[in-house]
């Protein structure tokens, strides 16, 4: 009897082994019918087999933008600092990948120059880069000869939105005329510093027409910046504004300084003279 009694009080762990089985077999139980409550919900086969869940970083991570970046609540990502859309006009190429033109004081550069253009060839469009100490617009115009009238105009001018537009002109004897039919494409402008730069393309060739000239050929280039009002151009800055030497080829590239009024009084050999004449009356005196 003592021994059946000891056979008896062993009985209890077994017993406790088999209801935890059971007890773990329930538990997963719900789980497998959630899983097959969502095939069916989602319109699958019964004998469908639910896709495993991928717990990898990138599947966190795409799951986490959907719940924070996406949803109404907000908490977005931080986000990259923004790019600067106009990138800064090179002036070490001038003379060497594109042409250029300086108008200023002595050594100056896109960002210093009174007035800055440069021009090079990409594929079948010529790539303009405009830059001038102005709030209001700069522009360059293509021309038979050296004086305004008759030339096709293409001008870059800061709006009161605080844009850079690229517009095309017609000269008009001294009166620019705006002229709807825009060759410029690819167009870039900003206004920073109290300069107004801008870059665009367009084509060497164009179909005949009396407002666009033929980039191709050599021209003249007129050199002109001013004021604007509510974006439209008025006079411009100075009463003589300053041309191109000679014609100018799109397919020779050089690097030309041309110094405005303050550094042309006393390099002129006229100046000079009348300097060396009026030193010389100052040492001997009057009789």
């Amino acid at each position: 009897m003592a021994e059946r009694s000891r056979g008896a009080r062993r009985l209890p762990l077994p017993l406790l082994l088999v209801l935890l089985l059971l007890m773990a077999g329930s538990a997963a139980s719900p789980a497998d019918e959630g899983g097959g409550g969502r095939r069916e919900a989602g319109g699958g086969e019964p004998g469908d087999e639910a896709a495993p869940h991928d717990s990898s970083y990138g599947t966190f991570a795409s799951e986490f933008y959907d719940l924070r970046y996406l949803s109404e609540e907000g908490y977005p990502f931080p986000t990259a600092p923004p790019v600067d859309p106009f990138a800064k006009i090179r002036v070490d190429d001038c003379g060497k990948t594109k042409g250029c033109f300086r108008y200023g004081k002595p050594g100056c550069n896109a960002e210093t120059c009174d007035y800055f253009l440069s021009y090079r060839r990409i594929g079948a469009d010529v790539e303009f880069e405009l830059s001038a100490d102005t709030d209001g617009w700069v522009a360059v115009g293509f021309s038979s000869d050296k004086k305004m009238g008759g030339d096709d105009v293409m001008a870059c001018v800061h709006d009161d939105n605080g844009r850079v537009r690229i517009q095309h002109f017609y000269n008009v004897g001294q009166w620019a005329k705006e002229i709807q039919r825009n060759p410029a494409r690819d167009e870039e402008g900003v206004f920073e510093n109290n300069r107004v730069t801008c870059r665009f393309k367009r084509p060497v060739y164009v179909p005949r027409e009396e407002t666009i000239v033929d980039l191709h050929l050599s021209w003249y280039y007129l050199f002109a910046w001013g004021p604007a009002i509510q974006g439209s151009i008025t006079r411009h800055d100075i009463d003589s504004p300053p041309v191109s030497e000679r014609v100018v080829s799109i397919y020779k590239y050089e690097d030309i300084f041309m110094p405005s009024a303050a550094y042309q009084t006393f390099s002129s050999p006229f100046c000079l003279l009348l300097i060396v004449a009026l030193t010389f009356y100052l040492l001997m005196g009057t009789p």
